[in-house]
């Protein structure tokens, strides 16, 4: 049996991926399931937006040629409630660092923060 922290950083992990995936990301419903109602991001662009931002983004948009790749995925419980997530992605447009974090609301962990910033390589 896990330990809380370790539960914690499983379930996040999992939301991460969850996000990550065509299929989540082509339901804008569900995105917004999984963001904080307060989420705010900073993309690759440097354009900052907010979970309706996110949300209206993926409505109607379905990624269909886009394969996404994720390596050096870490986690680390940051305090009760709050994780951070790092990793690099690698898409069609490029390669990115990225970092989020999540927090533990009534219905559950939500990503509150996310940023990609542009990186040469995979």
């Amino acid at each position: 049996m896990y330990d809380v922290d370790e539960q914690a950083v499983r379930a996040v992990l999992e939301g991460e991926l969850r996000l990550l995936g065509v299929p989540v990301r082509a339901l804008a419903e569900t995105v917004g399931e999984l963001l904080d109602a307060e989420f705010v991001e900073f993309d690759t662009s440097g354009k900052r937006c907010d979970q309706a931002l996110v949300v209206a983004a993926y409505r109607g948009a379905v990624p269909l040629d886009e394969t996404l790749t994720v390596s050096d995925m870490a986690a680390a419980l940051l305090a009760p409630g709050l994780v951070h997530v790092t990793y690099r992605s690698g898409s069609n447009d490029g390669c990115a660092l990225r970092s989020s974090l999540w927090r533990r609301t009534p219905a559950g962990w939500r990503r509150y923060f996310h940023q990609g910033t542009l990186s040469e390589g995979t």
